[in-house]
C-alpha cells in the first residue's frame, strides 16, 4: 500500500477502472482485432501503455466480473491485462469484493496473490466477520509478499445505507465498526512496515457519499482509501478532495476513460460513419485520462 500511496502523489492519484466490458467498444474495433476478447485485451493495453507514457495514473483497477462473463478467454485477458499493468511500472488492482469462512478465503488468497492471476492489491467484503479477513491479510507481511488489500467501508452505490450506515446497540455505525478494524489491522502490521505512512490495508470509500467524506477521513486519518464513483457515477470532484487528504487515496474511473470516445467531439464524424480504430479509442481514453487527473489535482488544492 505504501508504493501505491507514494506513486499517487508521484502522478496524480487518478486510478484508471478496466471495467472493460465488449459493449463500450465499437463493432468496428472488435471486427477489425477479431473478436471480442481479443478487443478487450487489446484496448486494455493501449490505454495501460498510454496512462503509463502520460503519466496520468498511478494504478489499474481491474474488476474481474467483466472478465469472468467472457468465460476461459475472459480469464485470459484478465490474467494478461495485470501482466501488463505490472510491466508499465503501475500497481495491479484487482476488484475481486471476495469474503469467505476461512479455509475458502484462503483459497482465495492463494488465488490471487499468487499464480496465474498474481495482482497487487485486491478488495475484499468483510461482511461475513472480520476472521475472514485474516487469510487475506497474512500476504501484508513481507514473507508473503508484501500484497495490499482494499476492504468495503463505505461504497458508492445508493443501497449502501441498507447495511453500512445501519446503528449498532452499543453506538456508532457498523461502517465504523469495519473502519476501526481496518485501522487495527493496520497498527498490527506496524511493526513489520515502521516507516510506512499508512496502514497495510485500505478502505474502499466511494465519492458519491458527501454526508461522510470529511468524517471519514478524519476518522481514519492513517488509511489510504481508494475512491469509487467519480465520474460517471456522478461522484464529484470536490467530494474526492476531501477524501484524498491525511494518508490519501486513490480516485477510480472507469466508464468516464474507457467510454470517453462516445462523447468525443473530435470523433463525431467517424462515429457515424463506423470506422473507429483501436488508436481512435484510446486517444479518446488517454485524453480523458489526464483530464481527470488535473481535475482531480485542481480540487484538491482548493481545498
Amino acid at each position: 500500500m505504501q508504493e501505491l500511496q507514494e506513486l499517487a502523489a508521484e502522478r496524480g492519484p487518478l486510478c484508471v477502472g478496466l471495467d472493460t466490458d465488449p459493449s463500450y467498444l465499437p463493432d468496428s474495433v472488435i471486427k477489425a482485432v477479431g473478436s471480442a476478447e481479443e478487443a478487450v485485451l487489446a484496448y486494455n493495453k493501449e490505454i495501460i501503455r498510454r496512462i503509463a507514457a502520460d503519466k496520468s495514473a498511478c494504478c489499474c483497477k481491474v474488476q474481474i466480473a467483466y472478465y469472468e462473463a467472457m468465460g476461459l478467454k475472459g480469464m485470459k485477458v484478465y490474467a494478461e491485462t495485470l501482466k501488463a499493468v505490472k510491466e508499465a511500472g503501475l500497481i495491479a488492482i484487482s476488484d475481486i469484493k471476495r469474503g469467505d469462512i476461512a479455509a475458502t478465503a484462503g483459497a482465495y488468497a492463494k488465488a490471487h496473490f499468487t499464480g496465474d492471476f498474481e495482482t497487487d492489491i485486491i478488495t475484499i467484503n468483510p461482511y461475513m466477520g472480520f476472521d475472514t479477513l485474516k487469510p487475506f491479510t497474512e500476504y501484508c507481511a513481507p514473507e508473503k509478499g508484501g500484497k495490499g488489500a482494499f476492504v468495503l467501508l463505505c461504497t458508492s452505490n445508493p443501497g449502501m445505507a441498507d447495511i453500512e450506515h445501519q446503528e449498532l446497540k452499543n453506538g456508532g455505525l457498523l461502517l465504523e465498526r469495519v473502519g476501526n478494524e481496518i485501522a487495527r489491522v493496520g497498527e498490527e502490521y506496524k511493526s513489520f512496515y515502521a516507516d510506512q505512512t499508512c496502514g497495510v490495508i485500505g478502505a474502499v470509500v466511494g465519492a458519491t457519499q458527501e454526508a461522510d467524506a470529511r468524517r471519514l477521513r478524519d476518522m481514519y486519518a492513517d488509511t489510504f482509501f481508494l475512491i469509487p464513483g467519480y465520474g460517471a457515477q456522478g461522484g464529484a470532484a470536490r467530494i474526492a478532495a476531501t477524501l484524498l487528504d491525511k494518508a490519501g487515496g486513490t480516485v477510480n474511473s472507469s466508464r468516464g476513460i474507457l467510454c470517453a470516445w462516445k462523447k468525443d467531439e473530435d470523433l463525431s464524424e467517424l462515429r457515424e460513419a463506423g470506422t473507429l480504430s483501436l488508436a481512435h479509442i484510446a486517444d479518446a481514453a488517454a485524453k480523458n485520462a489526464l483530464f481527470s487527473k488535473d481535475d482531480l489535482l485542481k480540487a484538491k488544492a482548493a481545498l
